[in-house]
């Protein structure tokens, strides 16, 4: 089942990072590709690499026994099940809890583990006790099939969602189980917006919010994104966002309205308020402000905002800066009470809460889509097109970088970083509707958010690789444009065609270097580290030289293109105890795979092969090459500098002062020669069992290398013959290719660019926007018959003309705008047939 092997040494290699990165060859899936930028041996996989090893690492304390994470009893063989490939069903708390989602008993397990390195000759590994292991069960029936797991930043809650239902499991209001397992309270989450049925929403991507432990961010596919706070209903959402995206100078297509993904923002100013939304097409769009209700903020950070829209707003000398800065800072004042007087006096405070706050005579905008910052020589109005759609989306903060990974079906990964701040923006005139308790508080709101349809102003760059944008300057600060895209780099993953087919792209994010990116999909998981970041390497005195990410296979269980890829259904990035990542992943067999990250710039690749059995072996350590002995020893001792000899001749050595010039360079002869003596005796003493053995496998693979020479000797005749056959079979080949293209049909005109652009467009209009068109028409009528049921459901006696005639309103409303969209798709349906006519009788001709 899992084979480790260690790749060559990378290759170095310099490149533009706007070019496609390479991830690997086509004809050798599981070599790591180079590392374009640094060059670095490749590192030992630091696993348990043998029985004595594992027998090391298994500890007693008391009455409970650790064991390797991979020899939990939980981990075995089993079928794989039917059902999305696309899943994540694996948890981490952060701290010492694994959770395992399994789809066939439907039950939680939770794993107890920790992270070992207290043994001189045994790599660290993960160690989990089976006798504190817990089988957690919901006490309702989740029938569906869960897609995703995660749990709350303090690990009191998890939630599971699947196509089109939500729920909550509470793991610390439990009850014992008759048949030993631990019955934990579970809750539906918007039970009357997500339910299943044929036409029932689809939920896209649910998210816990990074500065509360109670809210949940929900998209669906009704380009409707809604937070929920759990605290204080479980039904009505606490904010609701409608999308309205429009790109200004075109029309908008059913494509680049279907939301995929969504991530809110950390840290970085106004980031931590912002939600960051994916559209199929590509387009990122931006929401600020979205604070949930009751969360807690640090002070600092809050009067930081503050600040900065008093001298770069209030300040500026645009009319239009200073209104949007004011709108900014009566919202900062109105959600987080006390502000102004904390930020004048000063106030020991360390964190203050978010106030139920929303303007009455405005809504949020849409902002975007987030343009990209060009080159004087490139054209403004050019756009990178990329053959699929957006599947995955990641939003990550390194120091004062805001980078967002876009993943692609057609297995590229796009890396941009902001280039300028994001900034809070309003839509005045679109009143919010609000929902306030029976003391006059606001309890929930919600909001139609539109893009602005104003011109958009176009960021080019002088350098590459010295960027000098609007981060640095005040001229285009709070005017309320949204901010602009640096691309850093696309990473093509270059994955066969069976991996694309068998799942789709995901991204995750290190948890203890931010700069490292995996990718996981249905070949295995890749890892990219990004060597520039524009931003946080000039605040630390770079020159700001862009250069390539690195991509490396770190797993692979796709070996060719006919190979059938086994995707893992469990994937989690863990920090170690002792500095060092950890990923761990189970495969559709449900047996667990732990890799060490030690180095963060190049990772060894590991193999699994489904068709073998698991086996833990030594081989990693053979091939790998380490370094022996420290830097220290191999740099030799350390150069006395000894003055002429005329300068020593004029001083006798009964002298005071010869005696202590003979005194001061006997000690530097001592500590230069002496120590270094005793320093190349500890460490020949400290690896003498390891040189030995090294030695020992270096003459091991010396016969093995002799016995493949005497194999290679003994088919050498053979391989000349098939080289003689191949070059008469070419030969034939080449004679039967001339007579081709003597035929006619070898002269026929191919098709031009226009034609060829024009086929293109045609092919992505019948395979995503009639898609995207019948899964509107499918929405419209799940909204119709709801306002119909409820028409139904009412007591009409009772209702107030004025009510029933905005009832039948709605209703002819809808009836209409489904009446135009259906003739609407029906016209294009005709357009699409007779372009197709044109373009057979074309190619007929």
């Amino acid at each position: 089942m899992v084979r480790f092997a260690l790749s060559q040494s990378p290759e170095t290699k310099e490149q533009s990072p706007l070019f496609v990165t390479r991830a690997r060859e086509e004809k050798n899936a599981l070599v790591a590709i180079p590392s374009a930028g640094r060059s670095t041996p490749t590192p030992t996989l630091k696993t348990p690499t043998s029985a004595a090893a594992a027998e090391i690492a298994i500890t007693t304390a008391g009455k409970e026994e650790w064991v390797p994470l991979l020899k939990h009893p939980i981990f075995h063989t089993r079928t794989p099940p039917s059902g999305s490939q696309q899943r994540n069903l694996s948890a981490w708390d952060g701290s010492s809890r694994l959770y395992l989602w399994d789809p066939d008993s439907h039950l939680l397990h939770l794993l107890p583990v920790r992270f070992t390195d207290e043994y001189p000759n045994v790599p660290s590994i993960i160690e989990s006790s089976p006798s504190s292991s817990k089988v957690l069960r919901p006490d309702v029936r989740i029938s569906f099939e869960v897609h995703r797991i995660s749990v709350n930043r303090n690990g009191s809650a998890l939630f599971l969602y699947g196509p089109a239902r939500l729920y909550v499991m509470y793991l610390h209001q439990r009850k014992p189980s008759y048949d030993g397992a631990v019955i934990c309270r579970t809750v539906s989450v918007g039970s009357k917006i997500f339910f299943d049925g044929a036409n029932a929403l689809r939920i896209l991507r649910v998210a816990w919010h990074p500065y509360s432990a109670t809210h949940l961010g929900v998209l669906s596919s009704d380009s409707v994104f809604r937070l929920f706070d759990l605290s204080a209903d479980l039904e009505q959402p606490e904010q609701e966002y409608y999308l309205q995206p429009f790109e200004p100078g075109g029309c908008p297509s059913a494509v680049s309205i279907c939301p995929v993904a969504f991530a809110f923002g950390h840290e970085h100013l106004w980031d931590k308020f912002t939600v960051f939304v994916l559209f199929s097409d590509g387009s990122i769009y931006v929401i600020c402000p979205v604070v949930p209700y009751g969360s807690g903020y640090s002070c600092e950070s809050i009067d930081e905002i503050y600040k900065d829209a008093h001298a770069f707003g209030l300040n500026s000398p645009n009319s239009q800066a200073v209104s949007n800065s004011t709108v900014a800072i009566a919202w900062l004042k109105a959600t987080f009470p006390g502000l102004a007087e904390q930020s004048v006096e000063g106030s020991n405070r360390v964190e203050i809460k978010a106030m139920p706050y929303a303007p009455l005579d405005s809504s949020l905008s849409l902002q975007g889509p987030l343009r990209r910052v060009h080159h004087n020589d490139e054209n403004k109005n050019s756009k990178a097109e990329c053959e699929g759609r957006a599947v995955d989306f990641l939003y990550n903060s390194v120091g004062k970088d805001s980078l967002l990974v876009v993943a692609w079906s057609n297995g590229q990964l796009h890396i941009d970083s902001l280039a300028d701040e994001v900034q809070p923006v309003w839509n005045e005139g679109s009143s919010p509707r609000l929902r306030v308790d029976s003391y006059g508080n606001i309890s929930g709101v919600a909001m139609i958010c539109e893009s602005k349809l104003q011109g958009l102003k176009t960021v080019k760059l002088d350098h590459i690789a010295n960027p000098k944008i609007a981060r640095d300057t005040t001229d285009d600060v709070w005017l309320g444009n949204p901010p602009p895209l640096l691309r850093l780099s696309i990473v093509d993953l270059a994955l066969p065609t069976s991996a694309l087919n068998s799942g789709l792209l995901s991204v995750f994010a290190d948890p203890l270097l931010p700069e490292r990116i995996y990718c996981l999909h249905g070949g295995g998981v890749d890892s990219v580290v990004l060597h520039f970041l524009p931003f946080s390497d000039q605040s630390q005195g770079g020159v700001g030289i862009a250069k390539a990410p690195s991509v490396h296979v770190v797993l692979s269980t796709c070996h060719d293109e006919t190979c059938h890829p086994s995707p893992l259904c469990c994937f989690v990035p863990m920090a170690g105890s002792f500095g060092n990542s950890w990923i761990v992943g189970v495969t559709s067999s449900f047996e667990c795979v732990a890799v060490e990250m030690r180095n963060w710039d190049t990772t060894p690749p590991i193999s699994i092969d489904k068709l073998k059995t698991f086996s833990i072996s030594a081989e990693p350590f053979e091939s790998a090459t380490e370094d022996i002995l420290c830097k220290d020893v191999l740099n030799g001792p350390k150069v006395v500098l000894v003055p002429s000899s005329l300068s020593l001749r004029s001083l006798s050595p009964e002298s005071f002062e010869g005696k202590s010039t003979l005194h001061h360079y006997l000690k530097l002869f001592r500590e230069a020669y002496v120590e270094y003596a005793h320093k190349v005796f500890v460490e020949l003493r400290h690896h003498e069992a390891y040189i030995k053995k090294a030695v020992k496998d270096q003459y091991v693979r010396l016969s093995e290398v002799k016995q493949k020479l005497n194999g290679v000797d003994a088919r050498e005749q053979s391989l000349n013959d098939r080289i003689n056959r191949s070059v008469q079979f070419y030969g034939h080949l080449e004679e039967r290719l001339q007579r081709f293209r003597t035929l006619p049909v070898a002269k026929k005109k191919p098709l031009s660019n226009a034609e060829r652009e024009f086929k293109s467009q045609l092919e992505r209009f019948s395979r995503l926007e009639l898609n995207a068109m019948h899964s509107s028409i499918t929405v419209m009528n799940t909204r119709l018959r709801r306002y119909v049921q409820s028409s139904q459901t009412v007591n009409t006696p009772q209702k107030t003309p004025v009510a029933r005639n905005r009832l039948d309103d709605q209703v002819s409303h809808l009836k209409s705008s489904l009446e135009k969209l259906a003739l609407v798709n029906s016209e294009n349906s005709k357009k699409l047939k007779s372009i197709e006519g044109a373009l057979t009788r074309k190619e007929r001709e």
